[in-house]
């Protein structure tokens, strides 16, 4: 056997092994209550909507539906999508704004292959979704951390690093950060920061990459306008760049993402997604077409949110219930997850294993999230896929885990 290691090209070198992949292994196991992965509920998985759809597509579109397809995407989900835009967030769009990947995690690696060179400095959330965080490592990029205000990013932390990188002639490629229901927060970015960022982006030649995996599950107030808007709607700088997913609003074994951006940079993606799949399941856009155009939509997200509304509610209630004092944790108004912030002298990370084996229930460490390691007395907690039975008692024992490192 050759030396793997020594044989291994830059990149795969770079690239770590997912800490939520990994602790899946653990925490599958029979009698383990996991609030560690971002898996949707799969009774709320749309079984007879997808089977009667495929028929269709099959009888309507014949060879087309099972044949290679464009790189960029099909048309036919293209323009469906444009339509989504229009009527759902207000945004003026082209078939041509648009390239159809397979699924989120793609998008951010072309994204990173797209922009970052080894040693380039990116500007994330600290904390920040750790698929982004390995998929922009594994390009060599240099994180640069962005505090977090109990609203989203800390404006003037942001700032603050983008002056102190001009002033070192730092060549920075983009500020990557998740708008709505934060992953791992699960909090919102406000309207006010939002615009902020905006005018950021143009004053600082800045490229913002605005992830939307969550926007859609809203079970509570009103929704912000997105990046890509309050920028088409004001200074027009073509400088974000939106990535949406099929996998949290409708299911995640259909793969299929969708990124909207200026032209110019969707010609860029399309020639590099060339080199990666040749092109995204034509089965599964044409599956999406119906999604979005025959109204069913609608109907699946009422029950997708009102189902996990239940589920947040019993998650904070539990938590209120069971954590001891000097505990906090944030409430979404949406998506898959919420924060929970330990006293700063108890680390989540040593108490994992103990939570695990003698306490049968499972997280996600809180460091994972961070580009630098810090928040070791954090967690994220995944609401969506638990039976509120289930999150009650899961809770209790996460408490008792707590209550005995604090002891």
């Amino acid at each position: 056997m050759i030396d793997l290691v020594k044989h291994l090209a830059v990149t795969p070198r770079r690239t770590k092994a997912s800490v939520i992949r990994e602790l899946l292994k653990i925490t599958n196991k029979p009698g383990i209550i996991s609030f560690a992965g971002g898996l949707p509920d799969p009774k709320c998985f749309p079984y007879d909507f997808v089977r009667e759809a495929a028929a269709k597509v099959i009888d309507r579109y014949g060879s087309t539906a099972l044949q290679y397809g464009p790189t960029a995407g099909l048309d036919e989900l293209k323009k469906a999508f444009v339509r989504y835009l229009k009527k759902y967030e207000n945004i003026e769009a082209k078939p041509e704004n648009l390239i159809i990947t397979t699924a989120s995690q793609q998008s951010l690696d072309m994204i990173g292959r797209l922009f970052i060179d080894a040693s380039d400095p990116i500007l994330v959330e600290k904390p920040s979704y750790m698929g982004a965080l390995q998929v922009f490592r594994s390009y060599g990029a240099e994180f640069v951390g962005v505090n977090m205000d109990d609203d989203g990013i800390s404006i003037d932390d942001l700032e603050k690093q983008l002056i102190t990188l001009k002033k070192l002639d730092e060549h920075y490629k983009f500020l990557y950060l998740i708008t709505d229901f934060h992953n791992p927060c699960g909090i919102t970015l406000k309207e006010e920061k939002r615009v902020k960022l905006v005018e950021l982006s143009k004053k600082y030649d800045l490229v913002i990459v605005e992830d939307l995996p969550y926007r859609q599950i809203r079970f509570e107030g009103e929704s912000p306008r997105t990046l890509y808007r309050i920028d088409q709607e004001t200074l027009d700088t073509h400088n974000i760049i939106s990535m949406y997913t099929f996998s949290k609003i409708f299911a995640p074994g259909l793969r299929l993402g969708v990124i909207l951006a200026h032209p110019d940079i969707i010609r860029k993606l399309e020639i590099l997604k060339q080199s990666l799949d040749l092109c995204t399941s034509s089965l599964s856009q044409l599956i999406a077409v119906e999604f979005l155009e025959s109204g069913y939509m609608d109907e699946h997200l009422k029950k997708v949110n009102s189902g996990y509304k239940i589920k947040k509610d019993a998650m904070l209630a539990a938590l209120e219930k069971y954590m001891p004092e000097g505990v906090t944790w944030t409430k979404p108004e949406g998506g898959l997850f919420l924060w929970v912030r330990l006293p700063e002298n108890i680390s989540a990370d040593e108490m994992f294993e103990d939570a695990v084996n003698k306490d049968h229930v499972a997280y996600v460490i809180g460091s994972a999230f961070h580009c630098d390691g810090s928040g070791q007395n954090t967690m994220r907690l995944n609401f969506s896929f638990a039976t509120p039975e289930e999150i009650d008692e899961g809770i209790r024992r996460l408490a008792e885990a707590v209550k005995k490192r604090m002891a």
